[in-house]
């Protein structure tokens, strides 16, 4: 089996215009989605990332308040899974919830 690492990228204004109702259905998404990974031997280890970091650029090594990019959409977690191969994995990838607010997956694989 291959590691990869899924990069879950969305506007972290979507989830806070969301109503509680929706903020709870939308996690329960997310549990059962992992859960059926996890039950599967797909899961390695991932975290959910808060909205605080910090950005280095370039040669000057400039720090600015992160993780702020030039677009809307920021990293907001991460996940370690294991599949046979990378078209395995972006088959898992596609029952995402983040994909149902218009965030991305993006399937890494993880150099050895």
């Amino acid at each position: 089996m291959t590691k990869f690492v899924y990069l879950f990228r969305s506007d972290p204004s979507v989830f806070r215009s969301m109503s509680p109702e929706q903020m709870q259905q939308t996690m329960k998404k997310w549990m059962d989605w992992r859960e059926g990974l996890e039950k599967n031997g797909h899961i390695q280890q991932g975290q959910r990332l808060d909205g605080s970091g910090k950005v280095i650029r370039g040669n000057a090594k400039a720090v600015t308040d992160g993780p702020y990019v030039e677009v809307k959409d920021s990293i907001q977690g991460f996940l370690l899974v294991e599949a046979n191969d990378i078209d395995e994995a972006t088959e898992l990838a596609k029952g995402c919830p983040i994909l149902e607010r218009e965030g991305t997956v993006e399937v890494r694989a993880v150099a050895s």
